[in-house]
């Protein structure tokens, strides 16, 4: 696995698109959370935000590229032919892939927790002029606050996730284009189709496997008890997607020629 591995890490290190899609994630993530931050606003009488979350907003929108990043390391050498010269220098089609996740989570993980930490710092600096203040019910956001944390980290481990599940569906696909659409189509589109469904019960068991929904209920600090489901178990569910995504694509992959 070590040689695999360094392979695909001097891949995606002197790749032309990998260094701007991971500053691309920070900057995005960072920037989306501070203008949700900046938008914001909280009453002397106190108000209802949960404010870790709201400090984390955008980790939606940093996804997106953290998911174009990872089709782009599996799509991108089905679309120059590439991936012929490396399953014929690593025959070992799973060990391939592995060697890619790997990589991948090693800077996602990078990249994650720098973003997730600019998101935080921001949200600390911006609501405090927004009226989100001690006297409000609100003091400064902070790591040391244990659900705060929880919703830190917990972000950061979803970053990696949908990195991963992008991986398996590029490798069942092997177009970049239609893995693109079909990660982004499965977690944008999931959570619409929740609330378009009247039915509470109906639309609790779409929440339930939106792995988009539920997998950002990490970042959630207040009402956990009115949640469909806890922070940890909905990663949970877009664990068990990313699963069956990897599963999948390690089939397929050693299935099919190249």
């Amino acid at each position: 696995m070590r040689g695999q591995t360094h392979a695909e890490w001097t891949k995606l290190r002197t790749g032309t698109g990998a260094g701007p899609l991971l500053l691309a994630v920070v900057a995005l993530t960072a920037a989306v959370s501070a203008a949700a931050a900046a938008a914001a606003t909280c009453p002397a009488a106190g108000c209802s935000h949960d404010v870790p979350r709201l400090g984390l907003i955008g980790v939606q929108a940093g996804q997106a590229v953290v998911a174009a990043l990872a089709v782009l390391a599996m799509g991108g050498e089905y679309g120059t032919g590439m991936i012929r010269t490396t399953l014929t220098a690593m025959p070992r089609r799973g060990a391939v892939l592995a060697a890619k996740a790997i990589v991948l989570t090693g800077v996602t993980l990078v990249a994650g927790t720098v973003a997730v930490l600019a998101s935080v710092l921001a949200a600390r600096l911006i609501l405090p002029g927004n009226g989100f203040t001690p006297e409000s019910g609100h003091p400064p956001l902070s790591l040391a606050d244990g659900p705060t944390l929880r919703a830190a980290a917990g972000s950061v481990l979803y970053l990696v996730l949908i990195a991963l599940f992008s991986l398996g569906v590029a490798a069942a696909v092997r177009d970049t284009v239609t893995a693109a659409g079909v990660v982004l189509g499965v977690l944008y589109l999931s959570p619409i189709l929740v609330r378009l469904v009247q039915d509470p019960d109906a639309q609790r068991f779409l929440y339930r496997i939106s792995p988009m929904d539920a997998g950002l209920t990490v970042q959630a600090t207040t009402g956990l008890a009115d949640l469909p489901l806890g922070p940890w178990a909905g990663l949970g569910v877009l664990a068990a997607w990313t699963a069956a995504a990897l599963l999948a694509g390690g089939l397929l992959l050693r299935l099919r020629d190249a």
